[in-house]
């Protein structure tokens, strides 16, 4: 099938700095290069000052600004806030990537926020700009998923229409399976997405920019179905912001004035009706902006992926022993489901009743056999790693355990260099 050539391309820059911060992502044709960069070891800190950018424009106006007028490329952001961790990108995820339209690089500075086991899922993008992380979704999920994104500034959702038959011929569909919306992502409803319509909502570091973030988790966990699941980037500060920090314009539009208290994430969440919150990766953020650091004071900023899981109404609720199957795609033989438990195939993991419950009732429940303490599980190869875990919740320790482990060893070819204890 001959593939008609988009709308003219947005203008590109091609570095663009991914998630973590330690690495710039060289864009060459349908290339990715990763380079590394020095990473950042210490929070900037400094006193509280007035500033001359207060906020003049009210919150729920000011994303639409800069992000539709102020922002044109990556190298406009005066912070890496808009990041996390970056991890290893699955070769399905990086081919995806390729063959998504030019028009993708109109985003800033965010990397990829894909979960996964997403074949025949259907999803909801908050944020979701141009359009990129909705084009590599829609190939994730196939033709009979589906992907939507919502968006408040109208002309990147304008942009990213003008490409849905690019793509839709480019991956071979009948018909298209994305749809944009203009609205809000506190305002789900009014967009016209309806009650436990989704099984994954996806967030790339947007969810800072709304000054109600209980509104925004309570419309994703009402739109998602029992055992659905809300993967998401966002930026968490060590304690409560003051008032000039929260209407700082710059502050804000960089993600750090509309940052979340992060022990408050927990707290919402339990409110809701969200399983506690997955921690996946965390990374301290560095300040690239003399005022702003002066500003900041003694605030400490990390970036975050956390996974939220709508609780079911039925489940385990003691610890178990599971097997992780294998065969979920890019994730063969080893599953990272988040910073706390790597399920690698045939072995026997311990796992507490929280994630016990998840996997259990989520989409994940055919990946696993599941037996709570104490019954016979019988595994593929004879290997177990039971072992007594200590969950780790607080973002802030996880990066700076990152950084420690960085700084004394080197990763082996699996990505690791303290693996978990075995006994075969």
């Amino acid at each position: 099938m001959e593939v008609r050539p988009g709308p003219r391309p947005v203008p590109r820059d091609p570095w663009s700095r991914d998630r973590a911060g330690s690495r710039l992502l060289l864009l060459q044709g349908a290339e990715v290069h990763q380079v590394e960069v020095e990473a950042v070891t210490e929070p900037s800190r400094c006193s509280h000052s007035s500033s001359p950018s207060l906020l003049l424009t009210p919150l729920s106006t000011l994303g639409q600004t800069y992000y539709g007028q102020v922002l044109k490329k990556s190298a406009d952001l005066q912070t890496n806030a808009c990041v996390t961790t970056a991890r290893l990108v699955p070769k399905h995820i990086r081919e995806a990537l390729q063959n998504v339209h030019e028009v993708a690089l109109r985003y800033y500075g965010c990397g990829l926020v894909i979960p996964e086991h997403l074949e025949n899922c259907w999803i909801l993008d908050l944020g979701s700009g141009s359009g990129r992380d909705c084009y590599v979704l829609s190939q994730l999920v196939g033709e009979k998923g589906h992907v939507t994104g919502i968006d408040m500034t109208k002309g990147q959702v304008e942009v990213a229409e003008e490409y849905l038959d690019y793509h839709m011929e480019k991956y071979g569909f009948q018909s298209s399976n994305v749809t944009f919306i203009h609205g809000y992502i506190e305002k789900l409803g009014q967009a016209g997405n309806k009650n436990e319509s989704y099984d994954i909502v996806v967030s790339n570091c947007v969810i800072n920019l709304v000054p109600d973030k209980q509104q925004v988790l309570q419309e994703a966990c009402r739109v998602l179905k029992y055992g659905g699941e809300l993967y998401f980037s966002d930026v968490y500060v060590s304690l409560e912001l003051p008032e000039e920090i929260r209407t700082h314009k710059v502050l804000w539009g960089e993600c750090l004035g509309g940052a979340l208290y992060w022990k408050e994430l927990a707290i919402l969440a339990q409110k809701i009706g969200f399983c506690p919150p997955c921690l996946v990766t965390a990374n301290l953020i560095s300040i690239q902006n003399k005022e702003l650091e002066r500003v900041i004071g003694d605030c400490r900023f990390v970036s975050a992926t956390f996974r939220l899981f709508k609780c079911s109404k039925t489940g385990p609720t003691r610890r178990c022993q599971v097997i992780y199957n294998g065969g979920i795609t890019g994730h063969e033989k080893e599953l990272m489901f988040d910073a706390n438990f790597t399920f690698k195939e045939g072995e026997i993991v311990e796992v507490d009743e929280e994630t016990a419950a998840i996997l259990k009732n989520s989409r994940f429940a055919q990946d696993f056999l599941i037996r709570p303490i104490g019954e016979k599980l019988s595994t593929y190869g004879g290997c177990s790693a039971l072992e007594i875990k200590v969950v780790i919740t607080d973002p802030f320790k996880l990066a700076e355990e990152s950084d420690s482990m960085k700084s004394r060893c080197v990763p082996d070819a699996a990505g690791g260099c303290c693996g978990t204890k075995k006994s075969c």
